[in-house]
């Protein structure tokens, strides 16, 4: 039993990192290289890229919801195969309008991924499922990060020859690297004891769940906590470099300065998994989304770049340590038979706050300034904080 679930954790490691590969090679840097390339307008870029994103949020608490019912193999399964498929569909395009819909499509294998095999590693561990979604998670990161490495190299390499067929050639190796994320899921056994599967389920039972969850003060303070970190994550994604630029610092620091940061998260999640298995969650979450709030009410004011380095560097730990702890407390807090679709609901919020940030924090830099921008995102989080506070110490906290 114990040398199946080491396996898993592997072949959860790989899919996610195959996965997030997959779908970051296919966006950046190649797609707005390749919109261009088909003549499509900066508008027409906003609405392609904002296809996929919207798929996690429409889709995320949907699928949990479904896995819980149907297995979360089988939509892992179905996650792979759309992986696969979805890189094929961009060799045929021709209008940049027909982005759109491959975008939207893509994404939904990102928004099964995600909430599902944070589920299946919940549902195979107890004492270390903290450790196991770290490790989880960091591979992730480090897909997110090397894809645009191979991606801007295979552009530059197959540049001299003609029309499009060099951003085809990222989407094609794309598909070669999503091949076996279908194999890997095969491979995953049925989860332990499958007592959470039943055979029949319809839209009201799921209305009746998510209400039910969202009237719980511990599943809606926790998805916020985790909406409140990614829509500081947007806002510093969008805002920032602009920020830099005006303190005449290089694009090329910019860059390093964000590998940096998602570096220190993706090394340290491992660590603050195993970390959330042995101490009260609450106050990870807590100290995690502090971190965040100090370092972004920082950030506009630091003197220098080095300085600044230092400030992302505390924030991706403070990320680390909050994100890390959140998917374990939930899951402690919940039914079994509800693993997936409290990740789902979890996975759908933070979307909604990757999205919402940059929207609208544009609003208040354009009417005040760049440091009202980032505290208004550090007084979001703040806000997230208290309400986490109110709700979670109201409950005893459950033994790892």
């Amino acid at each position: 039993m114990e040398n199946k679930n080491y396996l898993v954790t592997w072949y959860i490691t790989l899919i996610g990192f195959l996965g997030i590969f997959s779908t970051t090679i296919s966006k950046n840097p190649v797609l707005p290289l390749f919109v261009k390339g088909l003549g499509g307008s900066d508008s027409i870029l906003g609405i392609i890229a904002a296809a996929s994103p919207l798929a996690g949020i429409i889709f995320s608490f949907p699928v949990g919801f479904l896995a819980d019912k149907i297995g979360k193999r089988k939509l892992l399964i179905i996650s792979g195969v759309i992986f696969t498929i979805s890189p094929l569909l961009y060799l045929v395009v021709s209008n940049p309008l027909y982005l759109i819909p491959i975008r939207f499509f893509h994404g939904m294998a990102t928004a099964i991924m995600g909430p599902v095999a944070s589920a299946i590693i919940i549902s195979f561990f107890d004492k270390n499922k903290g450790e196991k979604l770290g490790l989880y998670s960091s591979a992730t990161l480090f897909g997110r990060t090397l894809a645009p490495l191979l991606g801007g190299f295979l552009i530059s390499f197959f540049a001299s020859y003609s029309g499009l067929f060099n951003y085809r050639i990222v989407y094609f190796s794309a598909f070669i690297l999503s091949l076996p994320i279908i194999i890997l899921a095969i491979l995953i056994p049925k989860e332990p004891k499958n007592n959470s599967i039943v055979q029949s389920f319809s839209l009201k039972e799921m209305t009746v769940a998510l209400k039910r969850f969202l009237k719980s003060g511990i599943v809606t303070s926790t998805a916020m906590i985790d909406m409140a970190t990614y829509f500081i994550y947007g806002v510093l994604e969008a805002y920032l470099p602009l920020l830099l630029v005006q303190k005449n610092i290089s694009a090329s620091q910019i860059g390093l300065l964000f590998s940096m940061q998602v570096i220190s998260i993706a090394l340290t999640k491992p660590f603050f998994g195993r970390l959330a298995d042995r101490i009260d969650k609450r106050l990870q979450i807590l100290s995690g989304i502090l971190i965040l709030i100090i370092t972004t009410l920082l950030i506009s004011l630091l003197p220098n770049y080095y300085v600044i380095v230092i400030d992302i560097l505390f924030f991706g730990l403070g990320m680390s340590l909050s994100t890390v702890a959140t998917s374990t407390y939930l899951a402690e807090n919940v039914a079994k038979t509800e693993l997936a679709t409290s990740m789902g609901i979890l996975s759908a919020i933070m979307d909604v706050g990757q999205s919402s940030g940059p929207f609208l924090t544009g609003f208040i830099i354009t009417l005040y300034s760049y440091h009202m921008g980032f505290y208004f995102a550090g007084g979001v989080a703040f806000l997230s904080a208290i309400f986490f506070y109110s709700q979670a110490y109201r409950h005893p906290v459950k033994s790892n």
